[in-house]
């Protein structure tokens, strides 16, 4: 029989084994012995065969996974691999055929998260992002804190093997943990551990609500690696339940209405928008309210709120105008005290009040909805006169047509000739800025404001989207679309420009949009392997270095303690410089299979650079361009 074939041949085995490794015993014994050890009767059935295995299954848990993630329709997937995900890794590129999500492979899960953070900004929904275990969760964690200041959504799974008794030897315990979550849950909107496919598929569903109901933020799903790799025996009986999204919260109608009238009746609003337009449509809301009151606008850039280049956008003449304000609007403004007060950070700290006697403060945002208590995110508390729980672009349509009801001839005379004050005001801030640019125009190393009007000029005729870049490009070029701008990384974490820049890319591409990113020195070495993910999968994306080589902010943290002690500036650039030796940013660039050029330090070859990077960029191919710069 075979089962006595087996045996016996793993008893010769043995025992070949047994004289092949000790000499001594391989010796003939003598008669008295070999009657001692005399077998054991034979018994008459066989011992009990061991277990089949089942090695192979075409029905595993990743696959209704997959499912289940792609009915939430999400193009694209960054991940960098690991194998608490190798079920659901492996259902994506072969059962989902790799198509709707699309996997994009980053070097490092904080480089994961950023893309999806400067994604969802462009797009308008999440992208995608796994993370292995502890480790990948860790590394991402700083990534999602942006992400979460910046009130962005991000849709993250990790993996885990839960059941202890079920995990491999090794590497896959020190990559466990009794609560995967645990280490970013304070700055999570949302996060659960599914036990059953049908919990999975209800949480992945809840989670995309959560993350798409304002104020956004990310959300998070542990996928555990049995529930993943487990046969299922019957797909077709499990449910994917029906997405339904949550219309953003309105501002109380008649707390609205309040806020129109005080807007119509004062001399002096003004309007301060952060993260106020979450869409093109919200761009158009703000226009139309600026427009309706003749009101200036102060856009702080959280977004792009408002077009750079538009009479009634202040922006640069914001501390005359709250100084000078009767009413102030702010509309999701992250840090509403801050804007309302100057801080003197001195020995010792103080603060004052920029606005005058009898001003009255009216806030519109959804940020009330969600506060936690651990990451001080949420700024000093700001006293409003009126303070109104809602979506601000959500709340607009309303404040507009409340506004509208309230005009009367009188009052749009009064506000047509408030509107010509303020655009004259705005020529004359546009004139100082262009002049405050030629200064040092033929510096080297080269001025901010000629990288940012030489690279104005390379771009300015296309279709572009600024994905990254210096304070300067608000005044010196005209930003007037939704996707001309993003804003910043929200938790002021460094690491994200050169991440969520060639996520905005990558949902530019299918718009054929001109992405574009001034990209700082610091920032891109914290994960420089997001240059070969560019050219890997050929995300067209224009980097051009602001390399002054140093962590220059904390250059001028350092001076400003040395003087404070009075022992002079001329050691803050120990620890603080990024030199000796100069990187080379056009070799790291080609290195990594991306176009490369430079370092330019002559500000007479710029332009022609820049005019070259456009070139490749409008190939469909990622360059950088490093250009040497002053500190600021």
């Amino acid at each position: 029989m075979t089962s006595n074939r087996r045996n016996f041949l793993k008893a010769a085995v043995a025992g070949t084994a047994a004289v092949a490794t000790n000499p001594i015993k391989a010796q003939q014994p003598t008669p008295a012995a070999r009657l001692a050890r005399a077998p054991l009767p034979v018994p008459e059935t066989d011992p009990p065969a061991s277990p089949v295995e089942v090695l192979t299954t075409d029905r595993p848990g990743a696959d209704f996974m997959v499912d289940v993630l792609k009915s939430l329709g999400f193009d694209y997937l960054c991940a960098n691999p690991g194998s608490s995900l190798r079920g659901l890794h492996e259902s994506i590129i072969n059962y989902g055929g790799n198509t709707a999500p699309e996997l994009i492979t980053c070097c490092h899960e904080e480089s994961s998260i950023a893309m999806a953070h400067g994604y969802a900004k462009i797009e308008g929904k999440p992208l995608l992002v796994m993370a292995h275990g502890t480790v990948g969760l860790q590394h991402a964690a700083m990534a999602i804190y942006n992400a979460y200041c910046d009130h962005v959504p991000v849709y993250i799974v990790v993996g885990n093997s839960i059941d202890a008794t079920q995990r491999r030897p090794g590497v896959e315990w020190l990559h466990s943990v009794q609560d995967a979550a645990s280490p970013v849950r304070d700055f999570v909107k949302w996060d659960d551990l599914p036990i059953s496919l049908e919990h999975f598929a209800e949480s992945a569903v809840r989670a995309y609500k959560i993350a798409m109901t304002p104020p956004l933020m990310p959300v998070l799903l542990v996928a555990d690696s049995n529930l993943q790799e487990a046969p299922v025996a019957d797909k077709d009986r499990l449910h994917i339940p029906k997405l339904s999204q949550t219309t953003p919260p309105e501002g109380e109608s008649a707390a609205v209405a309040e806020v129109a009238k005080m807007l119509v009746a004062a001399e002096n609003p003004v309007l301060v928008a952060d993260r106020c337009a979450r869409t093109a449509a919200g761009l158009q809301m703000l226009i139309e309210l600026a427009e309706t009151l003749q009101a200036p606008v102060i856009d702080q850039g959280g977004r792009m709120n408002f077009p750079s280049r538009h009479p009634l956008n202040q922006t640069a003449n914001s501390r005359g105008l709250i100084a000078n304000a009767d009413v102030i609007l702010g509309l999701e403004v992250v840090d509403l005290w801050g804007t309302l007060h100057s801080y003197r950070d001195q020995l010792e700290r103080s603060s004052r009040s920029l606005t005058k006697n009898g001003v009255k403060v009216i806030s519109i945002t959804a940020s009330d909805l969600f506060t936690k208590s651990n990451y001080q995110n949420f700024e000093r508390y700001p006293e409003a006169d009126l303070a109104i729980t809602g979506d601000a672009e959500a709340t607009l349509p309303w404040l507009i047509e409340s506004a509208k009801r309230l005009l009367t001839a009188e009052r749009k005379r009064a506000f047509e000739e408030r509107g010509k004050k303020l655009a004259a005001a705005h020529l004359k801030a546009l004139e100082r800025a262009r002049t405050a640019a030629t200064y040092g125009w033929d510096a080297s190393p080269i001025s901010t404001a000629r990288l940012s009007a030489e690279l104005w000029a390379a771009i300015k005729d296309k279709d572009w989207s600024s994905v990254y870049g210096v304070a300067g490009t608000r005044q010196l070029w005209d930003f007037d679309k939704h996707y001309q701008s993003i804003g910043g990384p929200g938790g002021g974490g460094v690491g994200y420009a050169a991440p969520a820049s060639l996520g905005a890319a990558l949902a530019n591409k299918k718009h054929g949009r001109l992405s574009v990113a001034i990209q700082p020195d610091g920032d891109l070495m914290y994960a420089p392997g997001i240059l070969w993910t560019a050219a890997h999968h050929r995300i067209p994306l224009l980097s051009v270095m602001h390399n002054n080589r140093a962590y220059h902010q904390e250059v001028m943290h350092v001076q400003r303690m040395a003087n404070r002690h009075q022992r002079g500036i001329t050691r803050a650039g120990i620890g603080t410089r990024i030199d000796d030796p100069n990187i080379d940013y056009a070799t790291l660039a080609r290195a990594m299979g991306v176009y490369g050029d430079g370092p330019i330090n002559d500000p007479k070859d710029l332009g022609p650079a820049l005019q070259r990077a456009v070139a490749v960029v409008a190939k469909g191919e990622p360059a950088l361009v490093d250009v040497v710069t002053q500190p600021r």
